[in-house]
């Protein structure tokens, strides 16, 4: 596989679907072929899955972990390998250090349990690059607003390991991940992931 395979990540309310929209006008704009996705909900059968997870009945941690890592499994076998063969660039809003970070973190399944089932679920594939988007979790809180899906209304203590644990991952893996302050404005931090994917060229 010749294409970039970029992923995002961070809390809810990090601005990760602006950061998103604006790195892809960047590639498209050079003339780039951008895929832009997201997990889950990628695919159709991922658009249930997602219904399951965020807005359904209450499920167990370990339900949970294999729901995602399921939806992971049939996304990358639809869409972003195939998406990566024909040499494009895919961003994905969020990838399996998510399930690392709220599963194997939040959730308390453990890093590696985790980590070792997703590695499985995408046959080993690892993004060429990862921008995580900090932020103070009671900041993101407050622009997700009162309206919340389950992961969101998980409780401060909840949020506060799912940001530790992505700064834990980052910190394992520095060629990898880009960490953003993503308390400053949307220009600032579209400069400094435009940086980032320049590097990455």
């Amino acid at each position: 596989m010749t294409g970039r395979f970029i992923s995002f990540e961070g809390g809810d309310g990090s601005g990760k679907t602006t950061q998103i929209r604006k790195l892809a006008e960047r590639i498209r704009q050079a003339g780039g072929d951008v895929v832009v996705t997201r997990e889950p909900g990628g695919t159709d059968l991922g658009l249930k899955i997602r219904q399951a997870l965020l807005h359904g009945e209450d499920l167990s941690p370990r339900t949970e972990a294999l729901l995602y890592s399921a939806d992971r499994a049939h996304h990358m076998a639809t869409v972003v390998r195939p998406a990566l063969e024909r040499s494009a660039t895919v961003i994905t809003d969020r990838f399996m250090d998510s399930s690392i970070a709220y599963q194997g973190g939040a959730r308390g399944l453990g890093i590696d349990t985790i980590t070792k089932l997703n590695r499985w679920a995408v046959e080993d594939l690892v993004p060429d690059m990862t921008i995580l988007l900090d932020l103070d979790p009671v900041i993101g809180a407050q622009r997700v607003g009162a309206k919340k899906d389950r992961l969101e209304s998980a409780g401060d203590a909840f949020h506060a390991e799912v940001r530790q644990t992505f700064l834990d991952l980052a910190a394992k893996e520095p060629d990898r991940f880009v960490v953003v302050d993503a308390s400053r404005t949307p220009e600032e931090i579209s400069a400094d992931i435009g940086t980032a994917y320049d590097r990455l060229r």
